[in-house]
């Protein structure tokens, strides 16, 4: 019981250092990152404890304390120091070595608590990488540096742990990691749910749908793959079971659809956010580009679940379960929501930071929510509810500030290297300057890089690393990046370490590889959209009306064709005639020319009506 207190207390506190940085504006830089980082490694610590239920938990407790209390002493020493960090250029010293290494230890433990052990030695390879890389033969090779010179670059100044990924950690996610966890905690939550139950349930497969919109709508809130199947699958994994669904498809359906939260705006697993600092546009320019080909994604999703419920005579939702218009659309339903997104838009619109837009969205809810929740809900249950928001924004940030503050550290590592260019020369010298073979091989390179890593890591270790190779042949930037960025998220239902699977079939109470193989064809258009965002311009909401009137009519053909294929929608009733069907209007919508889509999705639609009309002639 004391540990949880311990635990709830730390978890507001970093809730409450968000909530005062978002309206007050955030501190120095390097003095905003240590503060968040020393809170959330305290708070790991305390969520995470080694030994827990095991006799040696005492030599644990042990540890934990140790590593707490230098991490602690590691971000108070930047921050009583910042002047002279930042104004001179100070050399190493021992104890800057011993804080440093302290520091990157504390953090690289809680990465292995939190989500594994992949993380951890991918960075302490690239440590290794920097300090020894100079006795490796050939292009690989560097001309080395000392455990001085890498210390200086990790830990006294701006471009390593302290760099532009923990900055937007501690800053701009921290703001809407806390928007969502109170809009989800003030009513937003049972609001996604019962408008997906009356949006999807009364369909075929209406389950299976309830979770693919429940699942989308959480997602672009929470932006974590796992953690959505966590949430929203505890509710509809066992609906779907209850009525009938096959267990690995219930398990695959939610996590598909929670892999979808991670592409959809407006938070994308965070990774929005930091594409944003990386490339140097504004946020805005990122959600854009993001919008049609997340629709895409849950187009397919949908119409895939749709084809394979008529087909298995998937059972609908009853109608007592369902329910009613009139309870969805109560005020104190709906306004918070509505006074959440009017607050940040206002935020938006008068020109504020992401983050002061955040705290203007978050004043909005609080509002809405008293007026509407008062004399229904006592003072003290209102306060229970804002600081069951707070204490699980602040638990959530622990492992987005871990993962970040480590991911920094192997990205400058990358940069000191000079890696990441050595590799997208070997890239491009292989593929011989080909656009679609380089993102082939980028495209199987970032689900390998990507498997069992949170999305956020896995986008910032990919992006680091391979999408140079893309631009080194002419693709945009911003093409590039999402093309990276949804390879390295669809890893996590991708075999053989599909970690959103795993959850997912747990849940079920299932075996995960028929599970992961029905995932993969739930998620089938997902594998193929990235390349679109290569072969039209469009896509990304670019360029004329004509190159996004393309870019659609392509990814709605994919988003048709595909799936029946895959689930065996009929057409005209035999399968070779359907087949060849699918694969030309297929071929014909990733084939970029200006009258190829068109074509397609008049074949497809023709194909359609002809079949229906002459199945209704034989009926």
């Amino acid at each position: 019981m004391t540990l949880q207190r311990v635990q709830r207390g730390l978890a507001i506190v970093v809730g409450l250092f968000v909530l005062y940085t978002a309206a007050t504006g955030p501190f120095e830089g390097l003095i905003q990152r240590a503060l968040f980082l020393a809170l959330v490694t305290c708070l790991g610590f305390a969520l995470y404890p080694l030994g827990a239920g095991k006799s040696w938990r005492p030599a644990g407790l042990a540890i934990d304390l140790a590593l707490c209390a230098v991490s602690v002493a590691a971000c108070a020493y930047v921050v009583v120091n910042y002047d002279e960090i930042m104004t001179t250029l100070p050399w190493a010293s021992t104890l800057d070595m011993v804080l440093t290494a302290g520091l990157v230890l504390a953090v690289l433990e809680l990465g292995r608590r939190t989500v594994g052990l992949i993380f951890p030695v991918l960075v302490l390879i690239g440590l290794g990488y920097a300090l020894f890389g100079n006795y490796l033969p050939g292009p690989l090779r560097h001309r080395g540096f000392d455990s001085a010179f890498v210390t200086e670059t990790i830990f006294l100044g701006d471009l390593g742990i302290w760099g532009m990924l923990t900055g937007v950690a501690a800053t701009v996610i921290a703001a809407f990691v806390l928007f969502g966890a109170l809009l989800l905690h003030t009513g937003g939550g049972q609001a996604f749910m019962d408008l997906a139950m009356r949006l999807g349930g009364r369909q075929p497969g209406g389950a299976a749908k309830i979770a693919t919109i429940a699942s989308g709508l959480f997602g672009m809130i929470s932006g974590s793959a796992v953690a959505n199947v966590a949430t929203t699958g505890n509710f509809t994994i066992p609906m779907m079971i209850r009525l009938g669904y096959p267990r690995p498809f219930a398990a695959a359906v939610e996590a598909v659809a929670s892999t979808g939260g991670q592409i959809a705006p407006p938070i994308m697993g965070a990774a929005a956010f930091v594409m944003a600092e990386i490339l140097g546009v504004s946020y805005w320019t990122i959600i854009v580009g993001a919008i049609l080909p997340a629709v895409l994604f849950y187009l397919s999703v949908f119409m895939t679940v749709h084809f394979v419920a008529l087909r298995r005579g998937l059972a609908i939702v009853p109608d007592d379960e369902v329910p009613v218009w009139a309870t969805i659309l109560a005020p104190r339903r709906v306004l918070p929501i509505l006074a959440a997104l009017g607050g940040l838009g206002a935020g938006i619109w008068m020109g504020r930071s992401i983050s002061t837009s955040a705290f203007y969205g978050i004043v909005g809810l609080l509002i809405a929510f008293v007026a509407t929740e008062a004399g229904r809900l006592t003072v003290r249950q209102m306060a229970g509810k804002l600081l069951d928001g707070l204490e699980d924004a602040g638990k959530g940030l622990v492992i987005i500030g871990v993962l970040l503050a480590g991911a920094q550290v192997l990205v400058s590592m990358i940069n000191l290297t000079g890696i990441g260019v050595t590799l997208s020369s070997l890239i491009v010298s292989l593929a011989g300057d080909s656009v679609v073979l380089v993102a082939m091989i980028v495209g199987v390179v970032c689900l390998i890089m990507g498997m069992g890593l949170p999305t956020t890591a896995a986008y910032v270790l990919v992006a680091a690393v391979l999408a140079p190779a893309m631009t080194a042949v002419g693709i945009d930037p911003l093409a590039a990046h999402l093309f990276v960025f949804y390879f390295a998220t669809i890893s996590v239902i991708t075999p053989p370490v599909c970690v959103a699977v795993f959850v997912g079939s747990g849940i079920a109470n299932t075996n995960w590889l028929p599970a992961a193989g029905e995932a993969v064809r739930l998620g089938a258009v997902t594998y193929i959209v990235p390349f679109l965002l290569l072969l039209y311009p469009g896509m990304l909401l670019g360029g004329g009306p004509l190159e996004i009137l393309e870019a659609v009519a392509a990814g709605l053909v994919l988003v048709l064709a595909v799936p029946a294929l895959l689930s065996g929608a009929r057409l005209f009733g035999s399968r070779p005639v359907d087949v060849a069907i699918y694969a030309v209007v297929i071929a014909l919508a990733i084939y970029p020319q200006p009258v190829t889509p068109f074509l397609a999705l008049a074949i497809l639609i023709g194909a359609h009506l002809t079949g229906r009309t002459q199945r209704r002639a034989v009926a």
